[in-house]
């Protein structure tokens, strides 16, 4: 029996999209192989992974000058490589530290430049995203890097910050393809795919072309972005099967009406949940509500020591995965994009349940 599944990542996929790739696993596209089997070289690969860059770049209207590719080791793997890229040894960096994936690839930069906070909302438990215009970026900072959604507490940028000639870096691993996006604005987007893409492991990364030809020559040449892209991100063999399912999400969005319908179900999933926290004296929101998350929906019950049989309970009527992080807990629910408006009812008739039997 299929469950909604409201893990933080690797998180729920689409449904036509699995099976899609049931039919096709022992027999890809008439090979008899699967396309875990096929060359990366061969024709058919190939056109497959043009394809979804493609379909990618015609969803989030990604500009002629900007590089797509399709990387391996996640978003932590970008912690070290976008700084290896992007910035020379004793660069100054600018980071907005907003929660812990933030302050994580603040860490891994520490390694290979010299970060610099120019705003930190860890005093305030992560609450709350900074204001816009609260904050001023340094005009000789390699770049300004900021994570627009923090998973773990759900804390979401409404805004994308201004860095006039100082280019912007994203992590949008968590909002990627839930609404749309103006690219140009940023030099550089990465994204894992295991919350609103595909399976974990892969990582896209978008790159403005003025960004590349900058690597450090110690930089290893699987995330040199240049090196990659001159090699349509196959200069190692990549994960095809991976690739594939990338391609098939990006379908199956571009089939629910494209990135403008995903925005208007996403923020109708949002506002039903949030609305219905709000309107309870057992359930509460910590973030500051001009600061939550579309994607991932933190709450607190009244009565703490009643977490673990929420939790139990939820999992045996079919909605797993509500457990918050373990650095955090409380509850969270994760509702992106293949997570639909029925399973967030779910939730909310459950929680609803819940109260009136432990209120």
């Amino acid at each position: 029996m299929r469950v909604y599944n409201f893990s933080a990542g690797p998180a729920m996929l689409p449904e036509p999209v699995l099976a899609r790739a049931r039919d096709e696993l022992l027999d890809w596209g008439g090979s008899g192989m699967s396309v875990m089997e096929v060359s990366h070289r061969g024709k058919a690969f190939v056109e497959c992974a043009a394809e979804a860059e493609a379909t990618l770049r015609q969803l989030m209207a990604i500009p002629d000058d900007y590089r797509v590719l399709f990387l391996q080791g996640g978003a932590f793997g970008q912690f070290a490589a976008v700084p290896l890229n992007l910035a020379a040894e004793g660069d100054r960096v600018d980071f907005l530290s907003t929660g812990d994936w933030s302050a994580k690839a603040i860490r891994e930069a520490r390694k290979y430049v010299v970060p610099s906070v120019i705003a930190d909302e860890k005093p305030g438990n992560y609450t709350k995203a900074p204001a816009d215009g609260s904050f001023q970026v340094n005009p000789t900072a390699a770049y300004l890097h900021y994570t627009p959604n923090e998973t773990i507490r759900g804390v979401e940028f409404g805004y994308v910050p201004a860095t006039g000639d100082v280019p912007l870096v994203a992590d949008l691993s968590s909002t990627i393809l839930s609404r749309p996006v103006n690219v140009s604005k940023f030099g550089l987007i990465y994204a894992g795919a295991q919350k609103n893409m595909g399976q974990s492991g892969m990582c896209v990364v978008i790159v403005r072309d003025d960004l590349l030809g900058r690597a450090r020559p110690t930089t290893p040449a699987v995330w040199n972005y240049e090196q990659m892209a001159a090699n349509d991100s196959m200069l190692n063999t990549p994960p095809t099967f991976g690739w594939y399912l990338l391609g098939l999400v990006y379908r199956w969005v571009q089939d629910q009406g494209g990135l403008s319908a995903m925005g208007e179900r996403n923020r109708a999933k949002a506002d039903a949940l949030y609305g219905f926290i709000d309107g309870s004296e057992f359930y509460s929101n910590p973030v500051q509500p001009d600061s939550r998350s579309w994607m991932n929906v933190p709450f607190l019950i009244a009565r703490p020591e009643l977490e673990k049989a929420f939790v139990a309970e939820a999992s045996a009527t079919g909605l797993t995965n509500l457990a918050g992080h373990r650095s955090v807990g409380g509850m969270r629910a994760s509702i992106y994009n293949a997570m639909p408006i029925e399973g967030v009812q779910a939730l909310i008739d459950f929680m609803k349940e819940f109260e009136r039997t432990n209120g």
